[in-house]
């Protein structure tokens, strides 16, 4: 199937990485504890938000929805848009066109 898009996939990547780190405890998906990811540098809590973001973006061709942490990743193909939700809300909208 796969996620179609018409932006920058280098602009995309950045909103999404930017809207995972919206999840509360997104380093869950890296099974870190809060206190190990706290302890990254910030360029590396970047290295592995890029990492995540990329494998979220192609998993999200085979499967419409994806656990992060208590947060959900939704792929909605009519709308050209990837849902980013925290355990109560939606905390991010990346479009893709």
């Amino acid at each position: 199937m796969g996620v179609k898009y018409n932006r920058e996939y280098k602009e995309i990547v950045e909103d999404f990485m930017k809207a995972i780190l919206q999840i509360d405890d997104c380093y869950d998906a890296f099974e870190m504890e809060q206190k190990e990811w706290l302890e990254l540098a910030p360029e590396e809590q970047r290295a592995y938000l890029r990492t995540l973001a990329d494998d979220l973006f192609y998993g999200l061709g085979t499967s419409r929805t994806i656990a992060v942490g208590s947060g959900q990743i939704r792929y909605n193909p009519s709308k050209h848009t990837i849902q980013v939700t925290d355990a109560r809300d939606v905390v991010r909208i990346v479009n893709l066109v």
